[in-house]
């Protein structure tokens, strides 16, 4: 089982990566490209969520296993982490449903203005997922649980 949270995080990076690239894309006016990374970083999203939900319903959790007075702020960030990651989902899903319009132009239009914005809130997320497994499994071991005591009885 270690090796899943590695995995989960590499797809999360990877998706953040293959995002760059699609945005470097968009702004040479190159849209097959941009199309065609910007895939590849909702496959790997996807890839990290099926991974991560199975991981999460057949283990469980991974608790904090710092130091009890860092734990406050782990779990604070942690909240932000989850809060952010589910909200990137659900904008990055709509933002991909706006790209699959190309013959709408409004649709087109909301997609370039929210785009600027979702890319930000994954790289948010990008990073605050590494800062998380970090935390987890490099500085700090903790003991595998049920995902509500992993959040909220440390």
């Amino acid at each position: 089982m270690p090796i899943i949270p590695t995995i989960c995080t590499s797809l999360i990076v990877l998706s953040a990566i293959f995002m760059t690239i699609g945005i470097n894309h968009i702004r040479k006016n190159d849209i097959p490209n941009h199309e065609r990374f910007m895939k590849y970083a909702a496959w790997s999203a996807i890839g990290f969520f099926i991974l991560y939900v199975s991981r999460t319903a057949l283990a469980g959790n991974t608790s904090f296993g710092g130091p009890e007075e860092l734990v406050p702020y782990y779990t604070t960030f942690l909240i932000f982490h989850i809060v952010l990651a589910t909200t990137s989902a659900f904008v990055g899903g709509y933002q991909i449903y706006l790209g699959m319009n190309k013959k709408d132009p409004k649709k087109i239009a909301r997609h370039r203005k929210l785009g600027r914005i979702v890319y930000i809130m994954w790289m948010f997320t990008a990073l605050t997922g590494v800062i998380v497994y970090v935390l987890l499994y490099v500085l700090y071991t903790g003991e595998t649980v049920s995902m509500w005591d992993a959040i909220f009885n440390n």
